[in-house]
């Protein structure tokens, strides 16, 4: 089959990598689909299944999926934990993926800044009660219908158009991480030019969108990593100065902890906060600290901020119990300010610098299809780096549009 804008008959299932004529909408679509029959690894949790389509509301759409983005909450949906999140959603399945790129293909009565054919990507704060209420899920984990199927369905309001100099691939692997970091040090820690910000994980999927706001915003980042190539992909992104974690494996909060265990991590921390000072050529601490690691770093974290400093924190992959001396933190007056991604307009904003070129996709790899469970195995085994797409609609890379796509699968 090829792309084409003329009315058909009804489909039942289209092949993945082809496309039925534009606005046609088989009967079922190709998903991989988590049951909690079998929550575990991604290997194991996420199986290829044929679904039927969403049905869509009138202020909802339904999006062809060109390529969608690999994120760390489809693997808390695969595992069941830290919540069993077809519970909250209530049905006994869950497509899961919160970043997508792709053409609209079906818009419900009510949409009116969208028509089928639009190239879009999609921002996944997915509105509990739009108009009424800012209360906020995010689709793809706390919804049940994401991106790891041919079609997905969002609100109207969660598309942004596609950057028109991306690929397919390169416009779906940033969102979800991008706007949280730009949600985060932007509109929340509200960072200043000439401030210093300590970045965990730097070389990961937010610490890449980190790194490149800070040097727009005219700030000195210190990255934090945990390998070469990382430290390498920190300074072509703009870091100020590195830091090795491998070097200091004793300031990680491991709990439970012996007083001998804790002089030792204090005399670590003091170590790595000497370490910011020689890599800022002065005596002086952080105003900023970008926080997704949790419980390990939090202790650090808060000692390491500066006089009235900010930790800016929207997540703890190692653990939400966080334990610290609370005397650094009112002594020096510093603030612990919590972030949950973006709003419509946050990610709008954020969407613009891509479109103009100051901050750019880091995809470090991109799958085929058929390597979805593969791709979020190894990141699970912390084996992947940057952003990671999928291959869904766009049958081969390097496509950056609707017209690209029609010629592709007409040769």
């Amino acid at each position: 089959m090829t792309l084409s804008t003329e009315t058909s008959t009804s489909v039942d299932l289209v092949p993945i990598g082809q496309t039925p004529a534009l606005g046609v909408v088989p009967e079922k679509m190709h998903a991989f689909v988590i049951r909690p029959e079998r929550f575990g690894p991604p290997t194991k949790s996420m199986q290829p299944e044929q679904m039927p389509v969403w049905d869509i509301g009138p202020d909802e759409v339904l999006v062809w999926v060109m390529a969608a983005g690999v994120n760390y909450n489809a693997i808390w949906a695969g595992l069941g934990e830290p919540v069993n999140i077809l519970k909250s959603h209530g049905l006994p399945f869950h497509i899961a993926g919160s970043d997508a790129s792709g053409v609209v293909w079906k818009v419900g009565s009510n949409v009116r800044n969208w028509k089928v054919g639009d190239e879009v990507v999609i921002h996944c704060n997915h509105l509990v009660e739009p108009g009424t209420s800012d209360l906020q899920t995010i689709w793809g984990y706390e919804t049940p219908d994401g991106s790891f199927a041919q079609l997905t369905r969002v609100q109207s309001q969660q598309l942004l158009p596609k950057p028109k100099h991306l690929t397919w691939e390169e416009a779906a692997s940033y969102g979800l991480v991008y706007f949280t970091a730009h949600r985060m040090l932007i509109d929340r820690a509200e960072i200043q030019p000439g401030e210093d910000v300590l970045v965990w994980g730097a070389g990961g999927g937010l610490g890449v969108f980190a790194l490149q706001l800070c040097k727009a915003a005219g700030c000195r980042a210190i990255a934090v990593v945990s390998s070469a190539d990382k430290a390498q992909l920190a300074l072509d992104l703009g870091a100020h100065g590195v830091i090795d974690r491998n070097e200091f494996s004793d300031l990680q909060f491991r709990p439970p902890e012996s007083e001998e265990q804790a002089q030792t991590r204090l005399k670590t921390t003091k170590a790595f906060g000497k370490r910011i000072w020689e890599l800022l050529g002065e005596k002086k601490s952080v105003e900023v600290v970008f926080e997704h690691v949790g419980q390990r770093t939090f202790p650090a974290s808060v000692w390491l901020a500066a006089k009235h400093g900010r930790i800016v924190i929207c997540g703890a992959t190692t653990g939400y119990d966080l334990t610290f001396d609370v005397r650094h933190l009112w002594m020096s007056q510093k603030r612990i300010i919590g972030s949950h991604f973006a709003d419509a307009d946050s990610s709008r904003r954020a969407n613009k610098l891509v479109e103009q070129g100051l901050v750019k996709p880091v995809m470090t790899e991109c799958f085929e299809w058929t390597e979805l469970q593969n791709a979020h195995q190894r990141m699970f085994e912390n084996k992947l780096h940057g952003t990671v797409s999928i291959l869904v609609g766009a049958p081969r890379r390097g496509l950056k549009n609707l017209d690209e796509t029609r010629a592709a699968l007409a040769g």
